[in-house]
């Protein structure tokens, strides 16, 4: 266990990305096309090692709205718009497949939301199904999916399971019934622990429990209890995020009233219990806002150094080719990203005439690819090698990055980071901050361009 500095946070506590890419998603322009998307797919299938391939899909729907949700979501119950949204994304898969060759194999696959298990269990086990017959997963692939407990049946995760899934993420949030109420997510204790206790009989490898901070009504010792039960339950992997109330983002935001949040010195105190309490119970903190099992294979490749970050946060599936399908969805290959339509309505348009369904993308710079690399570096590893940065870029470190260098003496003063004999270690405070500390390498915050698009860091 190790103590938190709240001082400390507090100095810290300011808007920056979340560094899932680099460059990060505000950037991306409607001027990227599909045409720079196939080019890189064909560079990617032509490398001579070729990378795994990671699936992302997006599956928007819920059956309830919860007022803190920052997700891209549809609130329905409609069920034939969820089957028709499921052929298009088989559509999809039918398009995207013709492109990428057909030997290489998938090692990651992630169904996020919405709510995947708005489905039903034969819709879970179709759509499954023909993800399995159209692409050659690797033996040991990590196939993890969100659900949510208050729309599960057993069923659910017999058809997750059967499909290969053995990986599950669940929100929680906060047990307390007060807070709840006032985010409109009813979810007794009880309830969260039946779905566990299946998930642990079905012999899925895995289980993440997520925590929200900063909802209504919350204090240091309301939350203190649900920490208290979720450490009972003794999941695999703990995510704990700050609530970022945005309601000129996301109108239904506005349905949580101001007044009701706690104050900004409040959220602290429950960040610095949160994270005493969970190191103290044996967890590892991973950083940010992530906290694993020693054994996990987060923990273990954080001490191996082999840590990767994509758009679904910290994995262990470095170098693989990101393709996301379904509204809204992130690809990720080569030097490109690319999103796709966010709404039905010209996602569908666009299978329909035979088009990748890509509304927007970033095709990245030589200055992007270097920067990419020392952010994720630090975000993964913890530390970095500045010699290694200039034989890999044939660069001058300390004069490419005068002025990162020169944000870092900030973090030396607080004991956040080290450099010794060129090398940038990060503590183990510095973890928590590790958002900040990258975005001293951050090229578009360099140029000030707007950091209020972002969430703060802690």
């Amino acid at each position: 266990m190790f103590s938190i500095d709240i001082d400390l946070i507090k100095k810290y506590d300011k808007p920056g990305p979340r560094y899932t890419s680099y460059p990060t998603a505000p950037h991306f322009t409607e001027e990227f096309t599909k045409d720079k998307f196939l080019v890189e797919v064909i560079a990617t299938n032509s490398n001579k090692e070729m990378p795994d391939l990671s699936l992302y899909y997006h599956l928007p729907f819920c059956d309830t709205l919860c007022y803190f949700c920052g997700c891209n979501m549809i609130v329905t119950r409609n069920r034939d718009r969820v089957a028709k949204y499921i052929d298009y994304l088989k559509k999809e898969i039918d398009l995207v497949r013709t492109y990428i060759a057909p030997d290489r194999k998938v090692a990651q696959l992630h169904w996020g939301g919405g709510t995947p298990t708005h489905l039903t269990p034969s819709e879970i086990s179709d759509l499954v199904s023909y993800i399995k017959t159209n692409f050659n997963f690797r033996d040991d692939s990590e196939n993890g999916c969100e659900i949510d407990p208050r729309e599960l049946t057993r069923d659910h995760l017999v058809a997750l399971r059967e499909g290969g899934f053995n990986r599950i993420s669940m929100g929680v949030q906060d047990f307390n019934e007060k807070v709840q109420k006032a985010v409109n997510r009813i979810q007794p204790e009880d309830m969260t622990r039946q779905v566990v206790d299946w998930v642990r009989e079905l012999k899925f490898e895995s289980i993440n429990l997520d925590l929200i901070y900063g909802l209504p009504f919350q204090t240091a010792d309301t939350f203190e209890k649900s920490v208290d039960a979720i450490i009972d339950i003794s999941p695999d992997r703990i995510a704990v995020f700050n609530y970022a109330h945005v309601p000129w983002m996301k109108k239904h935001m506005s349905l949580i009233k101001e007044e009701d949040l706690p104050q900004p010195e409040e959220k602290l105190h429950i960040l610095k219990m949160t994270i005493e309490k969970l190191t103290g119970a044996g967890y590892t903190f991973i950083g940010m806002d992530h906290f694993a099992k020693p054994e996990d294979e987060l923990s273990i490749a954080l001490k191996e150094k082999r840590l990767y970050r994509n758009f679904q946060g910290y994995s262990t599936n470095a170098g693989t080719d990101l393709y996301g399908m379904g509204i809204t969805s992130i690809g990720q290959l080569g030097r490109i990203y690319s999103q796709n339509q966010k709404n039905e309505k010209e996602y569908y348009e666009m299978l329909d005439n035979g088009e990748l369904p890509i509304m927007k993308g970033y095709t990245l710079t030589d200055d992007d690819i270097l920067r990419k690399d020392v952010i994720m570096t630090l975000m993964c590893d913890f530390e970095l090698n500045m010699k290694t940065i200039e034989e890999k870029y044939q660069i001058n470190f300390t004069t490419y990055f005068a002025h990162g260098l020169e944000s870092l003496k900030v973090f030396m003063d607080d004991d956040l980071l080290s450099i010794e004999n060129g090398t940038i270690k990060i503590t183990e405070m510095g973890r928590l901050l590790v958002r900040n500390i990258a975005m001293s390498f951050d090229g578009y915050i360099e140029r000030k361009e707007d950091a209020g698009r972002y969430s703060r860091t802690v």
